[in-house]
């Protein structure tokens, strides 16, 4: 399968890199057997989007190819395209599949945004006291929306596969320190001249400051003056205003992404029922 979308293309860098990816023709089947409760790293990416009567037809694929063993407690289907075509998608929606846009952005060159932070210094991170911080980061920026044991569970692991891509010489995993307080960070993985941001995340406390723009904008520079980095690719929720921050910088709009995903329930609550 030859994928078309930028966006799944530049996902199956890390994909290929953590787990498994297998070409079945019409599907790839996409596996993080490291990572089992991650959920776009553990799916069913199509190469078109569905068609009367798929709905039954995936969902047997995907119990074949992914559950129940080992058990999954989702289930999600990513489908390639650079429209964000979603075929027909009734049949999901009525089973309580919900449909997950993203737009994907890219840069060759950048420049400096309006809201400018120069009390935050960029840089790598470095020391372990790094890192823990930015676990606490990732937590505290994305626990919300899930049991809140089993997604530290997924965030150690995600991070721990980060920093081996990072020892493979395939990135950097930055910052923005206000003294030695992390307020943000993020990846960057470069393949074939292929920049990929990663988890791009500003604690809240540090939110609507310029932190974030500042971040981006220093990283995207030694991505495409140091990092080997041709291009940059950025992938964003069309309804949530960071689109907008890394436009002020230089990225635009190139391509729309679109899956579908279904979750146990069970897995967001963050209270005892």
């Amino acid at each position: 399968m030859n994928v078309q979308s930028l966006g799944y293309r530049t996902d199956l860098i890390f994909s290929r890199f953590e787990g498994e990816v297998t070409d079945r023709g019409d599907y790839l089947v996409v596996q993080t057997p490291s990572n089992p409760t991650y959920y776009w790293g553990n799916y069913l990416l199509f190469a078109q989007p569905p068609q009367v009567g798929d709905y039954a037809r995936w969902r047997e694929q995907f119990i074949k190819e992914i559950g129940p063993n080992p058990p999954v407690k989702h289930m999600v289907f990513g489908i390639d395209g650079t429209q964000g075509e979603i075929g027909e998608a009734a049949p999901f929606l009525e089973a309580g599949f919900e449909a997950d846009p993203s737009i994907i952005l890219t840069a060759q060159t950048v420049h400096q945004p309006s809201k400018w932070n120069d009390r935050v210094s960029v840089r790598a991170l470095e020391s372990e006291a790094d890192w823990d911080q930015n676990l606490a980061v990732q937590i505290v920026c994305f626990q919300d929306d899930h049991e809140p044991a089993s997604y530290r569970v997924y965030a150690e692991r995600s991070q721990n596969n980060y920093r081996a891509m990072i020892a493979a010489g395939l990135g950097q995993w930055f910052g923005a320190f206000e003294g030695d307080v992390l307020t943000a960070s993020l990846g960057l993985f470069v393949q074939d001249g292929v920049g990929r941001f990663q988890a791009v995340v500003t604690h809240p406390d540090y939110r609507r400051r310029g932190i974030c723009g500042r971040l981006v904008y220093d990283v995207a520079r030694l991505g495409l003056t140091h990092m080997g980095a041709d291009v940059l690719v950025m992938a964003a929720d069309p309804e949530y205003h960071a689109a907008r921050i890394y436009e002020s910088i230089g990225f635009v709009p190139a391509e729309r992404q679109i899956g579908f995903q279904w979750v146990d329930k069970s897995l967001l609550s963050t209270t005892e029922s």
